[in-house]
């Protein structure tokens, strides 16, 4: 039996549960979100192309509400819904929250530009960045629709300007994501599923560039780059009914990077 989560308004009733289905939350962005979530009463189904760490991610039931599976594979994806399916067994799900990315750099670290990636590369990109968010909102529409749910992309401030690191690929992939977006909104607004998209600037994650805060941070009017948690909390609202009447919008998470 599982064990009520305890938030700001009290414990919640077995019954009440709501659940997200996270990707890419074994790190960074998607693992601030996972915690929040859990930590709000949400029960939390992930995937991700690791196993899951119970050490690092100890959010309730992680390990039997874990899905590993390579979201960059579209022929691996009709499975992962099969399976995501069977461990809602029939109840809704709320929010969607596609989160897994890459940003595949040189071996020397530096940008991918369209001159430079490779086919193989692009592919994979936009199989993870945008494929795998198309496949899985329509492979669990019926148990959204049932929620009245939310789906949140995560896109990136390189999807509407050339980014000193991250790539052709990435960048023209979460741009393609945020086009998808106000499509995907349109498209399940009638039933009544809300869909949105964030679009981080520098966040201090892994995907970070080294040399990145030094050379960005004087040009962000904050002066710093954000947390994981930060993003996590603007995740949360726009899955939650204060954002009730928010759909097909992208917010920009960047410190004011876009005046």
């Amino acid at each position: 039996m599982r064990c009520p989560f305890q938030t700001d308004r009290g414990p919640i009733p077995q019954g009440e549960q709501k659940t997200v289905l996270l990707t890419g939350a074994s790190r960074g962005i998607g693992h601030a979100t996972g915690k929040l979530f859990s930590q709000a009463g949400w029960r939390v189904i992930s995937c991700a192309r690791q196993a899951f760490d119970g050490g690092l991610c100890p959010w309730k039931s992680g390990a039997d509400d874990h899905i590993q599976v390579d979201l960059s594979n579209h022929r691996m994806l009709p499975g992962a819904i099969a399976e995501i399916k069977k461990r809602l067994a029939g109840a809704p799900l709320h929010a969607l929250i596609n989160n897994a990315g890459i940003s595949p750099k040189t071996s020397s670290g530096t940008r991918l530009t369209s001159l430079s990636t490779s086919v193989d590369t692009w592919m994979s990109v936009f199989h993870l960045n945008l494929v795998a968010p198309i496949l899985l909102a329509q492979g669990l529409f019926r148990e959204l629709k049932t929620a009245s749910g939310s789906v949140v992309n995560v896109t990136s401030i390189a999807g509407s300007r050339v980014h000193p690191f991250a790539g052709s690929a990435y960048a023209t992939s979460k741009a393609a994501l945020a086009c998808l977006t106000r499509e995907m909104a349109h498209d399940y607004a009638p039933h009544g599923i809300r869909v949105n998209a964030i679009a981080p600037g520098e966040i201090k994650t892994d995907i970070l560039s080294p040399d990145t805060e030094a050379r960005l941070v004087p040009n962000i009017p904050l002066r710093r780059v954000g947390t994981p948690e930060e993003v996590a909390r603007v995740v949360f609202f726009l899955c939650s009914d204060a954002a009730s009447y928010v759909t097909g919008t992208e917010v920009p998470i960047n410190g004011g990077q876009h005046l």
